[in-house]
């Protein structure tokens, strides 16, 4: 481990009560689930780099939606970039909120309401987002851009359209190759020390086809949990929104079930970065290492570029910090 972990690092470059199964699904939950910092229009339009300039388009994770990227999107606009965060089937404005999940809250029905997520698929997710990249290239290069549980989509998509995508940007985001899910991903030893089996879910029953994390919970308990796990470097106002802004149901096939391998004769086509949070506590670093040495392992002669920022789970507090990276990708697209 420790040598794999120097080969990552001369790599790259420094920018700043269930069983172990369900509580492993309840992770890939929490491991997507993130902030959401601000609310407002999911795109950043700008006229400054002209057409042929690249288009980022943003992909959220598990329970969570467009609005993750608003403070992003907002900072591509002003540095002059087009950019667009999209929704995932089931998320966003088309989300599902379960009434027991409304205030006040009926517990008990919460554990076994049903949920339209259960049909959702990562094919479906891979075929919306697909659709947005192809409007999307028609003005240029496309960097496809994901955090948490988007890295599988991302994945889904390079594997449909590698010629469409000019740039891969895995934002500590999920990139399985050497195993098949994410939830196999949280079974390895890299994952062990990953608070999201601490994120205490909805234990709802296996055929309802969902993981669902209850985040509008009033126990002090629930909070300081999440707050260690995604954001220990923000205020307690600040997590108390962005608990508020994430939804609490995700498809438990996406993440447990499917196979999200980014394939080599296609995936493997398209250049990539990962960016590491280095204080990431749902994505552990040795995990993140762990993705880029078998994606690299895969596609030797298409290695992983990869860059570092001090940053939890929910990313960097200063926009700007990634913002500078996708600047750097964008050059390499032009």
């Amino acid at each position: 481990m420790a040598e794999a972990q120097h080969a990552t690092r001369s790599r790259e470059t420094k920018a700043g009560g269930t069983s172990r199964r369900s509580a492993l699904r309840a992770a890939v939950a929490g491991a997507g689930a993130v902030t959401a910092l601000g609310a407002g229009a999911s795109v950043a339009h700008a006229d400054g780099p002209g057409r042929g300039a690249p288009t980022f388009v943003l992909v959220h994770g598990s329970g969570s939606n467009s609005f993750y990227w608003q403070p992003l999107l907002r900072e591509l606009g002003l540095r002059g970039h087009r950019a667009i965060a999209v929704d995932l089937p089931g998320h966003g404005l088309g989300a599902h909120l379960p009434e027991s999940y409304q205030c006040p809250q009926d517990l008990e029905r919460l554990r076994t309401e049903p949920s339209p997520l259960s049909k959702v698929t990562l094919g479906d997710f891979a075929a919306h987002v697909t659709d947005v990249v192809r409007r999307a290239r028609r003005n240029g290069p496309v960097v496809l851009v994901g955090e948490s549980l988007g890295g599988a989509t991302l994945n889904a998509v390079a594997n449909r359209v590698p010629e469409l995508v000019a740039h891969l940007v895995y934002a500590s985001a999920f990139c399985p190759t050497g195993h098949p899910s994410v939830l196999r991903l949280m079974m390895t030893p890299e994952a062990a020390t990953s608070a999201s089996f601490k994120i205490p879910g909805v234990p709802t029953p296996p055929e309802l086809g969902i993981s669902r994390v209850n985040w509008r919970s009033g126990d002090p308990a629930f909070f300081a949990v999440v707050k260690e796990a995604i954001a220990a470097d923000r205020p307690d106002a600040e997590v108390r929104a962005l608990m508020n802004i994430l939804e609490p149901d995700e498809s438990a096939a996406v993440g447990a079930s499917e196979d999200a391998r980014g394939l080599p004769a296609a995936w493997g086509r398209v250049p990539r970065t990962f960016v590491r949070y280095t204080q990431d506590r749902i994505i552990p670093p040795p995990l993140q290492d762990l993705m880029i040495r078998e994606a690299d392992d895969v596609t030797p002669r298409n290695r992983f570029r990869v860059r570092s920022l001090s940053a939890p789970h929910a990313g960097p507090r200063d926009p700007g910090l990634l913002a500078h990276e996708l600047e750097l990708v964008a050059r390499l697209c032009r």
